[in-house]
């Protein structure tokens, strides 16, 4: 195990996640594949970009908003527009952004009306520094736009190309503090699944099992829950992404999607649980899923490739699905950093034919699914994984290898109620004799 757990503290005592060299290593490699694009700059919406490039935060209201947005010009440092007076924050506790962070709004998802001309200040202040810097008539990427923005460059005469590939590009190599930040993230959820485990039991419902985890990570620091999908019983299959207000009952599975941030960088960790007992299907099921998801991390080395592992996953059709496209994320891999779906994607819907070779620093996630033989349970599991130099070292520590039993204390007259049955037992010989002996009684056939 060569991945440390530090606390949540800067110490002057050890060596911990550096931030400042996270600051510069991942605007450097952002740089780096800039200058060797056609792209005189890129200008990015996406808040994991500007985050990526800038450094900067303001809060996970603004996630999806659009409303903040960042110039990075060749051979230059990025310049930030943001959200009103964070602006000003940024200039005096952001040193490595100074006067190149500055107040601009675009139009808030289309709140801002088109009359407003938010649009055109946005393209114009964009144009200002292109032609400053002689870059206005090179192209420049884009990752995400709202469409009046875009027109509104583009009546600028600026030429405008896919910036989103660039950035994806910087971000699927991880830095080493960054692969920090995803262990220490993924301790977090460790931490929650315990709590989580030693709380299920019958009458807990599924929104209640969202607010203990949720309250334990932030309770351990987490920036944003971003989800815990809580998914119980029937609702196992199919996986229906979501959770619910439906009540736990004896004899359920259960599996959760813990989704958080902790200084930016986000888990995806899928664990998988029965509630006092667990059948032989879903036993069987779990088996299953274990299995494809360890031939799957027993090929994460660097030179393999991703059509590799997901060769070793079923095909759609041999879990009741008609096509992968059907099936799309049950058998799954992706990056995690500052988003949960980076590079690279694994799935038999394209890695087969577009593989992507598995290199050092590469972090993500690995999940199956499985549905059991009674049509209505089923197994989902999940690891997160780091590339090393030379295999992999797995960061989700919450033990998985067996189907883990919560809330087993039944007792019976002759001891613990065994944690494998099934939630109606077969009918024991002294049963079979009373039906049989009632129906000569009564002169009734009885049934098998």
């Amino acid at each position: 195990m060569a991945l440390k757990t530090y606390g949540p503290m800067a110490v002057d005592w050890e060596n911990r996640i550096d931030f400042d060299r996270l600051r510069r290593e991942r605007l450097a490699r952002a740089k780096v594949l800039l200058a060797k694009s056609e792209m005189g700059a890129l200008l990015c919406f996406d808040m994991n970009n500007v985050r990526y490039l800038t450094a900067t935060h303001i809060g996970t209201w603004a996630q999806d908003k659009i409303s903040r947005f960042s110039l990075l010009p060749q051979n230059d440092e990025p310049i930030l527009w943001d959200f009103g007076s964070a602006a000003r924050h940024h200039q005096q506790n952001c040193p490595w952004l100074g006067d190149r962070s500055r107040p601009g709004i675009p139009l808030l998802r289309g709140a801002m009306s088109p009359e407003m001309g938010r649009a055109e200040n946005v393209a114009r202040k964009i144009k200002v520094e292109l032609e400053k810097r002689g870059l206005h008539k090179e192209p420049l990427g884009i990752d995400v736009v709202e469409p009046p923005i875009l027109f509104a460059l583009q009546k600028e005469g600026i030429n405008i190309v896919d910036g989103q590939q660039l950035m994806s590009d910087a971000r699927v190599i991880k830095t080493q503090d960054e692969i920090s930040l995803l262990n220490h993230s993924a301790m977090m959820v460790d931490a929650a699944y315990d709590e989580l485990y030693r709380a299920m039991k019958p009458g807990m419902s599924e929104n209640q099992a969202v607010r203990l985890a949720s309250k334990v990570l932030y309770d351990l620091g987490s920036e944003y829950v971003e989800a815990v999908n809580a998914i119980s019983g029937e609702r196992c299959n199919p996986h229906p992404h979501v959770f619910s207000d439906r009540v736990l009952r004896p004899g359920d599975p259960v599996y959760y999607d813990i989704l958080h941030s902790y200084m930016g960088y986000r888990t995806c960790y899928y664990r998988c649980f029965t509630i006092g007992y667990a059948s032989h299907a879903m036993i069987d099921a779990y088996k299953r899923c274990r299995e494809y998801l360890d031939a799957a991390i027993s090929l994460v080395q660097p030179g393999r490739t991703t059509a590799e592992i997901a060769s070793v996953w079923p095909k759609a059709e041999e879990f009741g699905f008609p096509d992968e496209e059907a099936a799309f994320a049950l058998q799954f891999g992706h990056g995690i950093g500052l988003a949960i779906w980076e590079k690279p994607v694994i799935s038999r819907m394209v890695s087969l034919e577009h593989a992507h070779e598995i290199k050092p620093g590469m972090v993500f996630a690995l999940e199956t699914f499985w549905p059991s033989t009674d049509r209505w349970s089923a197994a989902r599991i999940e690891e997160e994984i780091v590339v090393t130099e030379t295999g992999h070292e797995v960061i989700t520590r919450f033990p998985a290898d067996q189907l883990m039993v919560a809330g087993a204390h039944y007792f019976t007259v002759n001891g613990p109620l065994s944690t494998t049955r099934e939630n109606e037992a077969p009918p024991s010989r002294r049963v079979k004799e009373m039906v049989a002996a009632s129906a000569k009684v009564e002169g009734v056939a009885a049934t098998d």
